[in-house]
């Protein structure tokens, strides 16, 4: 690509939550030209009458994804709902560059994702060939890569924290308890029972406990860094609001080390990273402090009981948790600056 040259993107899947926040963000970013948008159920529709806010920018009309004329196309973001996107993106050219946001290519084992999705992978080889997406960790990899599994957001809040401490040897990888909390955006924009007004509003509840597909993804990469299989206690809750995430990690102190030791070493790891912020010690990060912006903010506090420690992790979902970090790994997978459209502050109040 030459210097200057607009990369021509695509996102298919563009009607939904994510892909609304992807056209926010492309709209504005230097070097994007955004040339298609698909929308299956509102193919033949201006973007506008499904975003409002996008009223008067020039954008394309939506269309099916056969519509689409690959040969004017660079790259594709690929915000489609979970399993439906391996047989799409096997399909398409091979010249294309993809930031893939669902699940289907996240988890490297094939029985792995077969048992907690329910169904055979559909493009193996693919799956092979993906990269895990966690932008502060894999930077070289996503550099390199033609495919990038855009990692979940609970999985991001959870990974961020625990990464640098698991592989500094700082806390026990045996006892590791992630209690995660997300407003409703991360259900995504179809229309849902549990996600309705009345179901959500004034209340807080977990849900797939025990049972929630992130979980094998957190423990993947946690399992990577270790070298050995790890299990973790996550357990995530739906809140009353429409976005914004926080993770309450607890964990045992390992090799006598300190929360004052876990809190340096953060600060060690993340010190030049634009996008994740170590808080002081014993600053509790909050969710309204990162709205809208692909910040992580990170807190870490001693336990009253001895040889603990807690970890918190504020993001928005749908930025750092899913389209921003996406934008973050298209700006690394061509060249370009990390932050390239990707430098607002969060919005407050």
């Amino acid at each position: 690509m030459a210097e200057g040259q607009l990369i021509r993107v695509a996102i298919l899947g563009a009607s939904g939550y994510t892909g609304a926040e992807l056209i926010r963000l492309l709209v504005r970013h230097p070097r994007v030209r955004l040339v298609a948008l698909t929308a299956d159920r509102k193919a033949g529709s201006g973007i506008d009458t499904v975003f409002p806010q996008f009223y008067g920018y020039d954008l394309p009309m939506l269309v099916s994804i056969p519509e689409v004329d690959w040969s004017g196309v660079d790259a594709v973001f690929c915000a489609l709902p979970h399993g439906t996107t391996q047989e799409v993106i096997a399909a398409l050219p091979a010249h294309l560059k993809i930031v893939d946001l669902s699940a289907d290519f996240r988890l490297t084992d094939p029985a792995e994702y077969a048992k907690w999705y329910g169904h055979e992978h559909r493009a193996p080889e693919l799956q092979k060939e993906a990269v895990y997406g966690l932008t502060e960790h894999y930077r070289e990899r996503i550099a390199k890569a033609r495919l990038v599994a855009n990692p979940g957001c609970y999985p991001t809040s959870a990974q961020l924290p625990l990464l640098p401490l698991l592989k500094a040897g700082l806390i026990d990888a045996d006892d590791i308890v992630i209690d995660a909390k997300s407003g409703v955006s991360g259900a995504g924009r179809a229309a849902k029972e549990g996600s309705l007004y009345c179901e959500v509003t004034e209340g807080l509840h977990p849900y797939g406990v025990a049972s929630h597909r992130h979980g094998p993804e957190i423990e993947q990469i946690l399992s990577e860094a270790m070298g050995r299989p790890l299990v973790v206690n996550f357990t995530p809750h739906l809140m009353p609001m429409s976005r914004g995430m926080l993770s309450s990690i607890y964990v045992r102190l390992a090799n006598g080390a300190s929360a004052q030791d876990l809190h340096a070493a953060l600060a060690e790891r993340y010190a030049h990273e634009d996008f994740v912020k170590l808080l002081p010690f014993g600053t509790a990060p909050q969710t309204r402090h990162v709205r809208a912006s692909n910040l992580a903010q990170i807190g870490v506090f001693a336990d009253r009981m001895k040889g603990r420690a807690m970890l918190f992790c504020a993001i928005d979902n749908l930025m750092k948790g899913a389209s921003g970090q996406a934008v973050q790994n298209f700006n690394l997978m061509h060249a370009l600056p990390e932050t390239m459209g990707l430098d607002q502050l969060a919005v407050f109040p």
